[in-house]
């Protein structure tokens, strides 16, 4: 048998920033360096996807990074053929590390003869070879038992909580959080918890799908700084109304907090001309050049939390231990630093 002495990695072409900014903090993590597998993920000209992987992986415990974000179907291949070039290369374990789990959204039948695609997602995962999966903050956390092995669903609260006593310090008695919606009260209540402050709501009334009838603050929000929380950003336009709604309620500024900047069409522009002062996302997702360079977005990295749960993965131990802000302060020591 082969002994395994350290974890390796492997990337897809979703992200490569965040899978390189993941090596460089296992490298500082265990004080040696740790790169990523050399291989080549490229398309023949009729854009079938594939891989080569060009080190021996026989008997290690193998990471693919890959988020299944924009385009979706091209990624969720990429994630899916890496698996099963590491798998007929006899590698030991194939955990797939999924930063942006795409599909999320379609978790159940809205309506006669429509599919479950994340429980079909979750099929083919399984069926790839990979054993196991690490993502951030699923769109709907019972999509965990769509899947036939374990997943370690990892929390952007933690994150955000550390911006938040960073960037508010001293007046976060007057900040309020604020869900975009009544589905969204838990994760909204989670992050009002860590902080310590106050819980409203924007209740949301739809006419008909795509266009939102109406828009009432549950909660008193006058005189407060306002933070928006959710998982997902697709077009903006609920985000934006919903920054109007909560300065017309009597806010005083309004800031957004959500973990994937999906932010797709007139995204961008509805958030830089819009009231909202700032949005900050993660880079689950790779932001494009026009998200860098917005004027009120702001990126907070992901990157220590992976590295940290790979190894806690590789080596046995909680996962779960990085659910609290105790447990990412030091990770995230010299970006915060006292908060």
């Amino acid at each position: 048998m082969i002994d395994r002495t350290e974890p390796k990695l492997i990337s897809g072409n979703a992200n490569i920033p965040l899978a390189k900014a993941i090596a460089r903090r296992m490298s500082l993590h265990r004080g040696m360096s740790v790169g990523l597998v050399d291989a080549r993920v490229e398309r023949f000209n009729d854009q079938e996807v594939f891989v080569e992987v060009y080190e021996n992986v026989r008997g290690e415990d193998m990471f693919i990074i890959q988020s299944t974000s924009n385009p979706a179907n091209d990624n969720l291949m990429e994630l899916l053929i890496i698996a099963d070039a590491l798998k007929r290369s006899s590698a030991s374990r194939i955990t797939a590390v999924i930063p942006y789990f795409g599909y999320a959204r379609q978790d159940r039948r809205t309506k006669a003869r429509t599919p479950i695609s994340a429980k079909l997602v979750a099929n083919m995962i399984a069926q790839s070879g990979i054993e196991r999966i690490l993502t951030l903050d699923l769109h709907a956390a019972q999509i965990q038992g769509f899947f036939d092995i374990p997943v370690d669903n990892l929390y952007a609260a933690p994150v955000f909580s550390l911006d938040v006593l960073h960037h508010f310090k001293g007046r976060l008695q007057d900040v309020t959080v604020v869900s975009p919606d009544v589905g969204g009260v838990a994760r909204a209540r989670e992050l009002a918890k860590r902080i310590g402050c106050a819980l409203a709501i924007v209740d949301k009334r739809r006419e008909k799908p795509g266009e939102i009838a109406e828009m009432t603050v549950i909660g008193d929000v006058r005189g407060k700084s306002c933070i928006i929380v959710d998982d997902i950003c697709d077009t903006a336009g609920t985000l934006c109304k919903a920054a109007e709604v909560l300065i017309e309620a009597g806010a005083t500024e309004v800031h957004s907090y959500i973990t994937h900047g999906v932010l797709s069409g007139p995204a961008v522009e509805r958030i830089t001309n819009s009231v909202m002062k700032s949005l900050v996302i993660t880079d689950s997702i790779a932001p494009t050049e026009a998200v860098k360079s917005a004027h009120n977005i702001r990126i907070v990295p992901t990157a220590p939390m992976f590295a940290q749960g790979i190894l806690n993965t590789w080596k046995g131990t909680s996962v779960s231990s990085l659910f609290d802000t105790e447990t990412l302060t030091p990770i995230y020591e010299g970006l915060y630093g006292e908060v």
